[in-house]
């Protein structure tokens, strides 16, 4: 097994850059990976991995072991003494292994006539991060990201989305309102007006693209207006919101819940 052992390492360098800062992941085209729970769901769905590191006390731990006899016998970990390791992992309490894998190439909105998640200016990666999780949860096969949102492929994004990037098509930084000009299904949105339908009264048994924005701002204008129609969620008196991922999840499994009984 190969070791680093000295924080001056120029690989050492990069990766620390990499788990820091999105300017340098774009420079470098690449991102981290930690955890074996990440890094299992990267090999469960053949995702390429650049190189994987381990840290020395991770040694001898099975879940880390059994991940390690699954690795193409090219790819050779590289140890690294706890500190170090810590040095460039992206999380605060690091789990003893970690992967660099190539950021994916940018991709178009498909024109598949299939149900599809529309973020607008979700700025949080953990936010995002739960968002993906969510719609891969529920079946879609596809997320678009205005040019707003965070990078979806950040390592505090992967964390949250805990393998969901793995099974989705991600468009990232896309016109949205030109990605939903020809879109054959139902544009819907969330908002508090005075035609919104319930959630629960609105059949929802054919495709749909489900509009979000940010906690703060919510939806731009433009896309608002783009929207077929707009739905709430009923809720306890006094409670103004939710959480947009919160809110996602119920309107997509509530879809969900109509199109399996259906």
């Amino acid at each position: 097994m190969k070791t680093i052992s000295s924080r001056d390492n120029p690989t050492l360098k990069k990766l620390h850059g990499v788990a820091n800062s999105a300017r340098e992941r774009r420079k470098q085209g690449l991102t981290l990976l930690d955890g074996p729970h990440l890094l299992a769901a990267a090999l469960d769905a053949g995702w390429p991995l650049q190189a994987v590191y381990l840290a020395e006390s991770a040694i001898g731990i099975a879940e880390i072991a059994s991940l390690l006899a699954r690795l193409p016998a090219q790819l050779e970990p590289v140890l690294l003494p706890d500190a170090l390791f810590a040095h460039i992992s992206p999380v605060d309490a690091p789990s003893g292994i970690l992967a660099a894998i190539v950021l994916p190439d940018p991709v178009a909105p498909s024109a598949d006539a299939a149900s599809l998640l529309v973020l607008d200016g979700v700025q949080d990666p953990g936010n995002l991060g739960t968002l993906l999780r969510t719609a891969a949860a529920a079946g879609l096969g596809e997320v678009l990201l205005g040019e707003g949102c965070a990078q979806a492929w950040s390592p505090r994004a992967l964390r949250a989305g805990m393998g969901a990037h793995f099974l989705l098509r991600i468009c990232e930084r896309c016109d949205l309102l030109a990605a939903l000009r020809s879109y054959p299904g139902r544009v819907l949105a969330t908002a508090l007006a005075p035609a919104s339908r319930s959630l629960y009264e609105v059949p929802l048994d054919g495709p749909v693209a489900w509009l979000f924005g940010a906690e703060g701002q919510g939806l731009s204008p433009e896309l608002l207006q783009r929207a077929d129609a707009t739905v709430l969620i009923p809720m306890a008196a006094g409670v103004e919101s939710l959480n947009v991922a919160a809110a996602a999840a119920i309107c997509l499994f509530e879809q969900r819940r109509q199109t399996r009984l259906g």
